[in-house]
C-alpha cells in the first residue's frame, strides 16, 4: 500500500495554497455560515487503519451523501423490486432538475438525484415503524458510533427553503409514485440530508461499500451483488452533471454533498472522505475534487 500519511500531508499542503476555494452553498441558509477555509481528509484502508489531515474531526452536514445510505437500506428491504420505482441511468442534469420527471411519468432517472432520493424516502417510510429513528440507528450501527445525529437546525432550514423539492415530490405524487403524504416524505428526506458527521466518522460508514458489505465490526449489511450495483450508481450518478468529469479526473465511485463533503472508494483497498465547504459551479466541493484527483494520481490507485 502507498504511504497514505505522506501523501495526505502533501495534498493538504497543496490545496491549502489554492486562493479560489469555491463558494459555500447559500440556498440553504444554515450552510452559508460555514467557514470556507475548512479542509479535512480521511482515509480508511482495507486493514482498518485510518489516516487523516486537517479538519477531519469536525462535523459537517453530509447532505446528498446520505442518499447512498438511504438507498442501501431501502435496497436491503425491497431487493430488486426497488428498480420498479426508480431508475439507474445518469440524468445529465443538475441534482434538483424536474424536466425528466414529467417526461418519464414520475419515475426518477436514478436514486442519487433529489427526485430519486425522495422516492427512496417514501419507500423507507412505508417499511419502517419509526423511519427517522430507524434510519439513524442504521447509520450509527454501521459506524459503531452512537454520537452520529441529525442537525435539526439544518433540517428546519431545508424545509423552509426546499421549494423545488416540494415541487418534485408533488409531481411524483401526481404520477402515483409516492405512496405517503408529501409533507411526511419530505420531513424524512430533509432529516436524512441533515445528518452531521466528520470525515473520520463518514469514512467508517462508507467502509461497507469498499469492504464487500461488511462494516468495521464485521457485521454484514449488503450482499456483494447489491454493493456492486450501488458502487456502479455512485460512479455514474454520484456527481450529477459532473459525474463524467469525476470519473475522468478521479476514477473512483463516489458521492458529493452541497455541505462540501465527498466520499469515494476503491473496492477492497480504501475509502476516503474529503470536506471543503466551497463548491464549484456544478455544486461539488472544489478543493475536494482537486484533492481526490491528486490522491489517485499520486497513488496510481483507481478502478481504471
Amino acid at each position: 500500500m502507498p504511504n497514505f500519511e505522506s501523501i495526505l500531508s502533501t495534498i493538504a499542503q497543496e490545496v491549502s495554497n489554492e486562493t479560489d476555494k469555491g463558494r459555500v452553498a447559500s440556498y440553504i441558509p444554515e450552510l452559508s455560515c460555514v467557514d470556507p477555509n475548512k479542509f479535512g481528509i480521511s482515509i480508511l484502508d482495507k486493514d482498518g487503519t485510518t489516516y487523516a489531515m486537517g479538519d477531519s474531526k469536525e462535523k459537517f452536514s453530509i447532505q446528498s451523501i446520505s442518499k447512498v445510505l438511504a438507498l442501501s437500506m431501502a435496497y436491503s428491504l425491497l431487493d430488486e423490486r426497488i428498480w420498479e420505482r426508480v431508475g439507474v441511468e445518469p440524468s445529465g442534469d443538475p441534482f434538483n432538475h424536474l424536466s425528466l420527471l414529467e417526461m418519464e411519468n414520475g419515475v426518477p432517472r436514478n436514486p442519487l438525484i433529489n427526485a430519486g432520493a425522495i422516492v427512496v424516502s417514501d419507500i423507507l417510510i412505508s417499511h419502517l415503524k419509526h423511519p427517522k429513528t430507524d434510519f439513524l440507528e442504521y447509520v450509527r450501527g454501521i459506524a459503531g458510533d452512537n454520537s452520529i445525529d441529525y442537525d435539526e437546525s439544518v433540517a428546519v432550514s431545508e424545509r423552509k427553503t426546499g421549494f423545488r423539492n416540494y415541487a418534485a415530490a408533488n409531481l411524483i405524487k401526481s404520477f402515483d409514485n409516492l405512496k405517503n403524504d408529501v409533507e411526511t416524505v419530505l420531513d424524512f428526506y430533509f432529516h436524512c440530508c441533515s445528518l452531521s458527521m466528520s470525515c473520520e466518522q463518514l469514512v467508517k460508514v462508507f467502509y461497507i461499500f469498499m469492504n464487500r458489505g461488511n462494516c468495521l465490526q464485521n457485521n454484514n449489511y449488503l450482499d456483494l451483488s447489491k454493493v456492486k450495483r450501488i458502487n456502479a450508481i455512485m460512479l455514474t450518478c454520484g456527481f450529477y452533471d459532473e459525474a463524467g468529469e469525476f470519473a475522468f479526473e478521479v476514477g473512483l465511485p463516489g458521492k458529493s454533498g452541497v455541505g462540501g463533503g465527498i466520499v469515494a472508494l476503491l473496492p477492497n483497498e480504501f475509502c476516503v472522505v474529503t470536506w471543503s465547504p466551497g463548491l464549484n459551479e456544478k455544486g461539488n466541493s472544489k478543493l475536494g475534487m482537486m484533492a481526490l484527483e491528486k490522491l489517485t494520481t499520486m497513488t496510481g490507485l483507481s478502478i481504471f
